[in-house]
């Protein structure tokens, strides 16, 4: 049996709490309070949640603190990961640059670990779509999937996961 150490990353309020909370086999460990701003919960330090997958193999979800005061934190949860996934959310202003933000801050990872762009909150028509992010990326030279999600949906979230430990085994077989 092998451990995964899966990596979510994004804004506050984009759902990496909740995708945790969905899928792990247990309450996750969450270190959500009050928040000040726009937000009605942030995260201070970190999410954890377990996912038992059907080989047996047990998934660690992680799940980094969104607000950039807590970035000296993200390289502590960050170490030892096999896969990133990067939560943005369709509705908030300058949706690319954020996105641009958080994966050059993890060009690192990004660089040498399967990841995933989920896009949450994604209405029909809604601009930016999975296309226009999908392009964005082209132009920064990046080949990742870029897929809609709901982080409330367990099937989403599964889905997800599915495909970054599916990207996680074929580096590994390699």
């Amino acid at each position: 049996m092998q451990d995964h150490k899966l990596l979510f990353i994004g804004s506050p309020g984009v759902g990496k709490t909740t995708a945790i909370c969905t899928v792990s086999d247990y309450p996750p460990v969450s270190t959500e309070v009050p928040s000040t701003d726009e937000h009605r919960q942030t995260t201070v330090a970190l999410d954890f949640g377990e996912l038992t997958l059907d080989d047996g193999e047990m998934l660690r979800l992680y799940g980094v603190p969104g607000q950039d005061r807590f970035d000296f934190i993200w390289p502590l949860i960050a170490d030892g990961a096999m896969g990133l996934i990067v939560l943005i959310d369709s509705t908030k202003p300058d949706v690319l640059g954020t996105l641009d933000g958080y994966l050059d801050r993890f060009s690192e990872f990004v660089a040498r670990m399967p990841a995933i762009v989920a896009v949450t909150r994604l209405q029909p028509g809604s601009t930016p779509g999975v296309s226009d992010v999908v392009a964005h990326l082209g132009r920064r030279g990046l080949d990742l999937p870029v897929v809609a999600m709901d982080p409330r949906e367990r099937q989403d979230v599964l889905f997800l996961v599915s495909m970054v430990v599916a990207r996680i085994e074929r580096r590994i077989a390699a």
